[in-house]
This record gives C-alpha cells, structure tokens and sequence, in this order.
C-alpha cells in the first residue's frame, strides 16, 4: 500500500501522544507524514484505557477511555490504527470480563463497543489494532500504582487479538514483534529506557514494523 496521499487517524495512549521521544518529529506517527506523505491525525492522550475506570482517577483525562473519543475523531479517513491497552494493565481497575460483554466496565465489553464505534464511523476505511509492547514489570501481581492485576499484559494482549478476530479487524502484533523487550537491558536501554515509552529509536522501530505491514497490504 503506498501510503502517499493518504488519511491516517490514530488512537492511542502516551506513547501516542509522543513520550519517550525527544519532540513530535520522532514519535512513530510522524513518520508517515515526513517519510511517506501521508496527513496523521494523532489522538494520543497519556494514561488512558481502553476500558472505563471503575474509581475516579486524580487527573480527568485519564478517564478518557478510547471509545468515548471515537466521536471526537475526524470523520474521513483511509485508515484507523488503534494502538492501546498497556494501561489497562499498569494501571486500570475494570475486571477482564468475558467474551459476551458488551459493557465499557470491563476490558472484553470496552473493546467490543470501540471496535463497533469505529467500524459504524468508519465502514470502509482500514482498521488496524496494534497490540501494546512489551513493559517492565508486565507479570507483576500488583502494578507501580499499588493495584492488583487481573491479568498478565500477555492476558491483555490476547483478549486484544481475540476481539479483533471476532470483527475481522486485521492486528500488528508488536507484543510479539517489535524485537523491543526491556527485560533485557541493553534492549531496554536503547528501545525503552523508562521500561515502556520508547526512545526515539524505539519510535522508529513502531514505525518500521507498522509500515512493513502497511506496505503488504
């Protein structure tokens, strides 16, 4: 797919927004404008979830969560990447839930109701889930914030894939390869130096997996 021309809307968390990198230039999305000539729009609002949070968080934009900001995305686009759900683990309260919700309370239901929102906004553009990257800390029982996981970041990215499957939604697993894992610490140093948000190069690195599978298409 040449990517020239093109509309990309992108919904997303901090590492969307651009942490991690030293100015927008090198966060992952621009790329597509300053390499291939496409126009991005980049929703990226740090900390937010994929599902609603159950107890208020101290900052309001945290509570966010991507399908209360469907609406709030430009109508016209060719294609949609949803890049989102490391901080339903680090730091989320919704219980995982079960296939069958169709509720924002719980991770199964929230995904379910974001992926229909997107595909009735967006009936023929391409959708494209990207699973969340590997973190620090990621099979952890209690998270950095002193909650209790429900479940592994693997759980999460799993239930990810298996909604996806369920609307035909195609998935760029960066979870599995992105080549960044900061468990070892010269791919933490060099990719995520914080232990998630990626460096500039790790930027790069989305960019580079996400084009390749663009470029398939």
């Amino acid at each position: 797919m040449n990517l020239e021309g093109l509309k990309i809307n992108i919904l997303g968390d901090s590492i969307t927004e651009g942490t991690g990198a030293s100015d927008e230039n090198h966060t992952y999305w621009k790329y597509f404008e300053t390499i291939d000539g496409a126009t991005v729009n980049a929703y990226g609002i740090g900390g937010t979830r994929i599902a609603k949070q159950r107890v208020p968080s101290e900052e309001a934009k945290y509570d966010e969560y991507f399908g209360k900001r469907v609406a709030g995305m430009t109508n016209d686009a060719d294609i949609v990447l949803v890049f989102g759900g490391t901080n339903d683990h680090g730091h989320g309260d919704a219980p995982l839930g079960h296939m069958s919700d169709r509720t924002d309370d719980t991770f199964y239901g929230a995904l379910h109701n974001l992926y229909t929102a997107l595909i009735e906004k967006y009936p023929t553009s391409r959708i494209i889930v990207m699973t969340p990257l590997h973190r620090l800390g990621e099979n952890d029982d209690i998270n950095g914030f002193g909650i209790r996981n429900v479940g592994t970041l693997k759980d999460y990215v799993n239930i990810i894939k298996e909604v996806a499957a369920y609307y035909a939604l195609p998935v760029i697993d960066l979870y599995e390869t992105s080549g960044m894992q900061p468990e070892l610490p010269i791919l933490q140093s060099t990719y995520n130096p914080d232990g998630l948000h990626p460096s500039d190069a790790g930027h790069k690195r989305i960019y580079d997996v996400v084009k390749a599978y663009l470029a398939s298409m």
